[in-house]
């Protein structure tokens, strides 16, 4: 079966690419659908090494969480398996997927997705490394088949209340899910963080503890809900994540793909608001309207930007493709292409040299520091 719907090419020609890395997809991974019991924290069979042997140091004092048997060390991240090198791999939307061996060129055949193993292989090692977490790390992550059932799973878990049973919106997202749009956006999503992110140790970190990430994922999924007139519920998601995550962002808000929201904690965005692709908000901003009139009133975020802490953009205004807002800046009128503003109200002070010309999309290079570098042109500096 084709795993996911290709975008239109047009339409991705004008986006700004992440760069996926050309991992391959590794053997499959021995699974079971009842991760908790008994047998599986058995000594290892079937030719596989136990890791239950005086040699295993994670076994040491296990006694009362013992490591599953099907636990066999995977190789990390970056590193490639012979196994799948007669792999053919391919770019599926804006995602590198694995056509399985065997399988024919047509439309139908299979796939592999290579960000959903690379996760499980980390998720595995994580659980090597600390047993305590293993039934945690099952739950959420390696007792899936898909990434979308893990990520529904878990923020299911963190969004039920007292109004809503988690399997209640556990089915929301699963449906939300299955648009190809929106599954293509949150491995984008996930990249993003990963990349961009120093703090971020690998992909189950951003699944698991990254409230941005989760935040973001709610939203798109409250905004599937929104379009289709289910605006109860898709006020509902909103609700639950503003309490809980401290992210407030309208279900009809449109955000595109490669998103990372740092930290996210007091991030507002607005009803109206779009942001483009592969952009970078940090925590403590507000993509907020002018006036109370129910037309077009908040920001244009164009693709490639970084938006610095604590920073507000009110009204209808654009901000260009590649530009950089210091920390602490209000930008009240639109901004040009690859500029970099900061102030009270912010005043354009430099310019970002574009990718196409070398340099470095700011959401990418997350560098807020170095706004001044070189004269440029009387008051203008250019990074």
């Amino acid at each position: 079966m084709k795993l996911y719907g290709d975008k239109n090419d047009d339409k991705e020609s004008a986006k700004p690419t992440i760069n996926w890395r050309n991992d391959t997809a590794f053997s499959d991974r021995p699974g079971a659908s009842a991760a908790f019991d008994a047998e599986h924290f058995e000594s290892g069979s079937g030719g596989r090494e136990s890791l239950r042997s005086s040699s295993n140091p994670n076994y040491a004092n296990a006694t009362a969480t013992q490591t599953p048997k099907y636990f066999t060390p995977l190789p990390l991240k970056r590193k490639s398996s012979s196994a799948a090198k007669s792999s053919v791999s391919t770019v599926k939307g804006e995602y590198r997927v694995t056509r399985l061996d065997g399988a024919g060129e047509e439309e139908d055949a299979e796939y592999k997705d290579e960000l959903w193993e690379e996760l499980n292989r980390e998720a595995e090692a994580e659980a090597l490394r600390e047993p305590l977490l293993v039934s945690f790390l099952y739950s959420s992550i390696l007792n899936h088949e898909t990434l979308e059932s893990s990520i529904s799973y878990h923020l299911a878990n963190r969004l039920a209340s007292a109004s809503m049973s988690s399997t209640q919106v556990q089915s929301l997202f699963l449906e939300a899910l299955e648009d190809d749009e929106i599954r293509n956006d949150i491995r984008r999503d996930l990249r993003a963080v990963e990349e961009r992110d120093p703090a971020c140790t690998g992909l189950p970190d951003v699944l698991l503890y990254f409230k941005g990430f989760h935040a973001l994922v709610t939203h798109r999924v409250s905004n599937y809900l929104w379009k289709s007139g289910r605006f109860v519920l898709a006020r509902f998601l909103q609700s639950q994540v503003n309490q809980i995550f401290q992210i407030d962002i309208h279900p009809n808000a449109t955000i595109g793909g490669g998103i990372m929201l740092d930290h996210g904690t007091g991030i507002v965005v607005g009803e109206t608001a779009i942001i483009g692709d592969n952009v970078s908000i940090l925590h403590g901003v507000t993509l907020g309207g002018s006036g109370k009139a129910s037309v077009d009133r908040h920001p244009k975020i164009g693709s490639g930007v970084l938006i610095g802490a604590g920073s507000s953009v009110l009204g209808n205004v654009r901000v260009g493709d590649g530009v950089q807002i210091g920390a602490g800046s209000l930008v009240v009128e639109d901004m040009e292409d690859y500029s970099v503003c900061v102030g009270v109200p912010a005043k354009v002070i430099g310019v970002v040299t574009p990718k196409s010309e070398g340099g470095e999309s700011p959401a990418e290079k997350m560098e807020q520091t170095d706004v001044v570098i070189s004269l440029f042109d009387e008051n203008k500096f250019e990074i």
